[in-house]
């Protein structure tokens, strides 16, 4: 008698392979080891809500080539519906995990979708590419494959030019008639341990000298000689109770060792080609439709801290002083401004050369510019709100009716919650603000975007700047008296 398994089901079965994966010096399974069993299970809820009649039609379309319901992210938008259909799948994953897990796969997949959706114009550069890319696309969709994508190199010695610090960057360092083999590492792998597939290129320009350094690959996350190093778990010191976030959505971040890792042909997306590689890191319909997940993400993660500093300060009564009301103000203000950037993105999505239809990408890149300065903030606004406060959180676990429930009852109380249930919201906002979790979420959506000055420097230097000039010319021109 054969067991059909749930979707999520069947994606935790993968992840019972030969994978590499390290966590405080062992080399541990991540299906069975605790550090990885609250955001599996979150995982596994969240692939299954494609399957669930009221959830489906949401977070899933009909595909005609997989005879199956596939996650929207996987869909190439060829209409503004379309685009609205997407942002309601990414909307409702954000909002089941709080903003707080940003390497859901939905983000890799549209990056997937994007290229695959604008594969032909990488004829010129790669005839392979355009192939390649569709054989990937169609099985990824077909497996409702969990990816990620990891660009960035070791810190080893950044004063060095590109392509030059030997030690820090992936290379290719041989290849046959079956495919090449990679040597190196990449950092900040959020969600690798527990990938399908990894999704490896550079985020800077290779120099054209150091063609080896330019590829783009798809590994499997089980290759031999990939070893994945994690950081420190946040999830497995405490109960639910105690670190509810922690408990359930704590995304993993690894270092990823490639210690001549073979990767076949057809998973060879480009290689020794830096013009190429740097064109598919620019590619429009790719970064639009990625940022529009992260830039609703964001708006996710901003509304539940607003959420969670507004019920704190109602709860110790000062929701009526005016310079607390300014700061919830503002924090609503940072809130709304995100949606709004959100809502001109899809509302002003329009064709491009290839009929897919693109959310404009000047509210999102405007949206992700900000979204490193009004996290922090955020954080900064509940610190400053809860104050002391969220040093006399409990340890441990509470129940108002134990030996200290009375004492509790009188002094741990708010204006209108019991102890207990206060003593959760103090929890939460903990997690937010000073639990590793926290400082975690605070560095990562500081540097989410890159490099913040660079990203914002960018901004006006590709910007229409004979339009603002247009608009200063006339009060240049003399006037006759």
């Amino acid at each position: 008698m054969s067991i059909t398994m749930s979707r999520g089901q069947a994606y935790i079965h993968r992840l019972n392979d030969e994978r590499n994966v390290w966590l405080d010096g062992e080399r541990i399974q991540v299906t069975e080891h605790p550090a990885f069993q609250g955001t599996l299970q979150t995982i596994e809820g969240l692939f299954n809500l494609a399957d669930d009649p009221e959830t489906r039609d949401i977070v899933a379309y009909w595909d005609e080539q997989t005879g199956s319901y596939v996650h929207q992210s996987f869909l190439v938008p060829r209409s503004a519906l379309d685009v609205t259909s997407r942002a309601a799948a990414f909307r409702l994953w954000s909002d089941r995990t709080y903003g707080v897990m940003s390497r859901l796969s939905d983000y890799a997949r549209s990056r997937l979708t994007g290229w695959y959706a604008t594969r032909h114009e990488m004829t010129a550069h790669d005839p392979a590419f355009a192939g390649r890319i569709s054989d990937y696309y169609e099985e990824a969709k077909r497996k409702d494959a969990f990816l990620t994508i990891v660009q960035r190199d070791p810190q080893i010695n950044r004063s060095l030019p590109v392509g030059e610090d030997e030690d820090a960057m992936l290379r290719i360092v041989k290849s046959n008639t079956e495919g090449m083999v990679i040597r190196g590492a990449k950092m900040i792998a959020t969600a690798a341990p527990y990938a399908d597939d990894i999704i490896a290129y550079p985020v800077q320009r290779i120099p054209s000298h150091r063609p080896e350094l330019a590829h783009m690959v798809i590994v499997a996350a089980d290759s031999p000689g990939l070893h994945m190093m994690c950081r420190e778990s946040f999830a497995a010191k405490d109960s639910d109770r105690s670190h509810p976030l922690s408990a359930q959505y704590d995304e993993m971040d690894a270092v990823l060792f490639f210690d001549d890792v073979f990767v076949p042909w057809e998973r060879v997306l480009l290689h020794n080609n830096p013009e190429a590689v740097w064109q598919i890191r620019c590619n429009a319909a790719s970064s639009s439709l990625a940022y529009h997940q992260s830039i609703i993400r964001l708006h996710s993660k901003l509304a539940f801290i607003t959420a969670v500093t507004s019920s704190i300060a109602k709860e110790i009564g000062v929701d009526s002083f005016l310079n607390v009301q300014e700061q919830l103000g503002e924090m609503i203000s940072q809130m709304q401004t995100i949606e709004g950037l959100v809502i001109a993105a899809e509302s002003q999505s329009k064709p491009d050369s290839f009929g897919n239809w693109i959310p404009e990408f000047k509210y999102i890149e405007t949206a992700r510019n900000l979204g490193n300065r009004y996290y922090p903030r955020a954080v900064e606004i509940l610190k400053t709100i809860a104050a002391g406060g969220l040093f006399q959180i409990p340890s441990g676990t509470f129940e108002q009716n134990g030996s200290m429930g009375s004492l509790m009852g009188q002094y741990l109380g708010g204006v209108t919650m019991q102890a207990p249930e206060k003593i959760r919201l103090f929890q939460l906002a903990w997690e937010l603000t000073g639990s590793p979790l926290g400082a975690r979420h605070d560095l990562y959506e500081r540097f989410y975007a890159g490099d913040p000055v660079r990203n914002r420097a960018s901004q006006y230097v590709q910007y229409d700047k004979e339009a603002l000039s247009a608009k200063v010319g006339p009060w240049l021109i003399p006037r006759e008296n």
